[in-house]
């Protein structure tokens, strides 16, 4: 059974995607350009959240985060999302703007980690102001 978001989540994941902040629109362009065998979506609601970018083809969330996250309220949202499937990992808004190639990277191995592809080789990464 499909779970619906709750009244009034599709319509506000459509106003934000209308005002993106900068480092949501650079990510939004990194996962395009570089990642579109995974389908990413923009503000998504799952459950009663709404997701920055998933892709449910690969069940993976990104979360891109400013000041005003981390903390025991993001842990129990990314554990709700985690028990519906996907994982979720987390990029501060500087990482987002100031090392896209660290963040690609990460992202790739991430993806390389859920669905590998037998003939490629592992490309992981790390990106020290990522957080999960």
């Amino acid at each position: 059974m499909k779970n619906h978001p709750p009244t009034g989540a599709t319509s506000r994941a459509r106003r934000l995607r209308s005002s993106p902040t900068d480092a949501e629109q650079a990510m939004w362009r990194l996962l395009r350009d570089h990642f579109p065998e995974a389908r990413f979506r923009r503000q998504v609601p799952l459950r009663h959240f709404i997701a920055d970018f998933a892709s449910h083809r690969a069940k993976l969330v990104i979360e891109v985060d400013g000041g005003q996250h981390g903390g025991p309220n993001d842990e129990a949202r990314t554990a709700i999302i985690e028990a519906e499937g996907y994982r979720v990992i987390r990029f501060w808004n500087p990482d987002v703007l100031g090392n896209a190639e660290g963040v690609s990277s990460l992202i790739a191995g991430v993806l390389h980690e859920r669905h590998p592809h037998p003939t490629l080789p592992h490309q992981g990464g790390g990106l020290e102001g990522a957080h999960s």
